[in-house]
């Protein structure tokens, strides 16, 4: 059994003396776990960077074994990273999001492109935020946990939304929420691609998606934790909010 495909590389980890354990993300592979030969090598492992976009190999001699990669490097993204704190906390937050999330050997074409597009503007530090928060609404959206922001739940209108439920994802406006208001998640303009997007915005967007990154996506892949490195991107980024 084999398969080559252009994909990004999601995470490393050493195996035995020599070799590593790869994780990549193809658009027709979906995640996808192989041994890479002498990956921990002087010569290879500098190479294999997460966030790198390879030229990706794989055989194995049962389809549902783990097999072997051949990785060619045909972009790099560590410069930008290592000379960018936010971008390689940005850059940590949606490899750890993937390995998290998605299913083994399930192709996610979609998200797969929207993920080459957001990891492309790593260098651009002012698009990258609101950048990174619609590729967590792609990232809900394609699991199956995509929010409802079109129009009103209760009285059906597409203007004036202001809320959101925490249970459904469904938007509310302001008449709509009534008396519950308290109960329910702000809905920042950004999230509907409205307005300049301040800082500010970003940083509620983020509570919104985190709030269903925590409640719905994680409890169905068995209530894992999210990835910390989640986290410390939404805390460095508020960190700059707050200054």
């Amino acid at each position: 059994m084999d398969w080559r495909d252009e994909g990004i590389l999601l995470s490393v980890k050493r195996h035995g003396e020599s070799a590593v354990i790869a994780e990549v993300f193809t658009p027709a592979q979906g995640r996808h776990a192989g041994i890479v030969r002498g990956g921990a090598s002087r010569r290879m492992a500098p190479f294999l960077q997460p966030g790198a976009q390879m030229d990706i190999a794989w055989n194995a001699r049962l389809q549902e074994h783990l097999g072997t990669f051949v990785l060619e490097p045909l972009r790099s993204r560590a410069a930008v990273v290592m000379s960018n704190r936010m971008a390689l906390a940005g850059l940590n937050a949606v490899t750890a999001l993937l390995c998290f999330a998605l299913p083994d050997r399930e192709p996610h074409p979609r998200l797969y492109a929207r993920t080459e597009q957001l990891l492309d503007l790593l260098d651009q530090t002012d698009l990258w935020p609101l950048a990174y928060l619609h590729w967590e609404l792609a990232l809900l959206e394609d699991l199956g946990f995509g929010l409802d922001l079109t129009s009103c739940a209760v009285t059906g209108a597409t203007d004036g939304l202001t809320h959101i439920s925490p249970r459904t994802g469904r938007a509310v406006t302001r008449a709509g929420a009534g008396d519950y208001a308290d109960r329910l998640l702000p809905l920042p303009p950004c999230l509907l691609r409205q307005g300049d997007a301040p800082d500010s915005e970003i940083a509620e967007g983020y509570r919104v998606t985190g709030h269903f990154l925590n409640q719905h996506l994680a409890p169905d892949l068995g209530s894992k934790p999210l990835p910390e490195a989640r986290q410390r991107f939404v805390d460095l980024f508020m960190r700059g909010v707050a200054a």
